[in-house]
């Protein structure tokens, strides 16, 4: 096989190893439904109490309001969905972002649909919210915020904390997507004032098919699946103990390397950002120069298409994508590129490059070396190039 770099690690990453071998037992010696009564299948429901007590003081929460899912997108839906239920009587006003997960979107379309009033709030042109957008958004009748802690394609990171301290000044619930940031950067949720908060195992090096939604203890949020009495009564189903075992490997993983992750991320994020904007012509940045997850670049190259590029990337063995991994097949641009003030040409030329702990300076160099070719073949074939520098000589 030749080379291999993989990139794209906002839309998922390699299982580690040590979270494979935290797992395995239970697919076989440890296979027992937890919610059965005998010693062999019970011992399970202490494991996954285990995994919730890592999961809580990650984010310093207790174990009691941490509620396993299969995924971010469950957690986001069963946020918004069972909120707007139990608060109903209260106000039927929700205030999100245009720039949030369609997790998140189209939940808020669907609330829509059952009468629901959304505001989609503006972004700046680094994709941050306006503290006085948000303000001058509420009303009486609003019920919930839900703000995304960092974007999972420009990579900005939001002034939660301010935002949280908002929602609590107008006693009104906050819940932010921190499926890309969980494990990146840390989270209290206390001092961020929220009040739900979703995740997702596969993003932080652990398995797919399993997340959670922490639930601050005194919300009044509803069951999302019934059927049964597990998660404390709030969602019925079998759990899935190898996931979840797996999701509490990965993020006592996560905790224990984060600062020198981030910090080796970070560098070579950075270093990558300088030499592009150097010595790749016509592109630019998206997202906040340092307020962005230590592994997010994302650029935008003028007078070429996203999708070509990607062919040719993946041409040289480099996986990365142009935005969110949920959106992939679409011809469209991106609608956080959109929001936050590029027009289509431009945004349709986005490349979202997403690091881990083992990509290296080599990988990046590498990386840069056949991106500059790339860039230059296409932009020769691109007639608005022709005519761009027909104009400009």
């Amino acid at each position: 096989m030749g080379q291999f770099i993989y990139l794209d690690n906002a839309a998922t990453t390699k299982t580690a190893p040590e979270v494979v071998e935290a797992m395995l037992p239970y697919y076989t010696e440890k296979f027992g439904n937890p919610s059965s009564v005998y010693g062999f299948a019970s011992a399970n429901k202490e494991a996954i109490t285990a995994q919730r007590d890592i999961i809580a003081d990650a984010l310093g929460a207790k174990s009691n309001e941490i509620y396993f899912t299969a995924g971010g997108s469950e957690a986001d839906n069963w946020a918004l969905k069972a909120t707007a239920e139990a608060y109903a009587e209260k106000g039927k006003h929700i205030i999100t972002t245009k720039i949030e997960h369609h997790a998140i979107l189209h939940t808020g379309e669907y609330l829509e649909s059952k009468g629901f009033d959304v505001t989609y709030l503006d972004v700046d042109e680094d994709g941050i919210v306006r503290l006085e957008d948000l303000k001058e958004a509420i009303r009486p009748d609003t019920i919930l915020i839900s703000v995304m802690y960092a974007n999972n394609e420009i990579g900005s990171i939001q002034p939660i904390k301010e935002i949280g301290r908002i929602a609590h000044e107008h006693n009104i619930l906050f819940h932010t997507d921190a499926v890309q940031a969980f494990g990146q950067v840390p989270i209290n949720v206390d001092e961020c004032h929220i009040d739900m908060l979703s995740a997702s195992g596969h993003k932080l090096n652990g398995p797919k098919g399993i997340g959670f939604l922490y639930i601050r203890t005194g919300v009044k949020i509803r069951s999302f699946v019934h059927g049964g009495a597990q998660e404390r009564k709030r969602r019925a189903g079998t759990e899935n103990v190898p996931g979840i075992v797996g999701l509490g490997a990965a993020v006592s993983r996560a905790v224990r390397t984060m600062e020198e992750r981030s910090a080796k991320e970070s560098a070579l994020r950075d270093y990558m950002i300088e030499r592009v904007l150097e010595e790749i012509p016509h592109c630019r940045l998206n997202g906040h120069r340092t307020k962005r997850l230590p592994n997010n670049v994302n650029f935008s190259f003028r007078f070429i298409e996203g999708e070509s590029l990607l062919i040719m990337l993946d041409m040289k063995g480099i996986c990365a994508s142009s935005g969110s991994a949920c959106t992939s097949g679409s011809l469209d641009p991106s609608h956080v590129l959109l929001a936050i003030g590029l027009p289509h040409e431009i945004a349709h030329g986005s490349l979202r490059l997403t690091l881990s702990d083992e990509t290296t300076k080599e990988d990046i160099d590498y990386v840069i070396g056949n991106l500059k070719e790339i860039v230059e073949h296409l932009r020769k074939m691109s007639p608005l190039y022709e005519d761009f520098i027909k104009k400009n000589s």
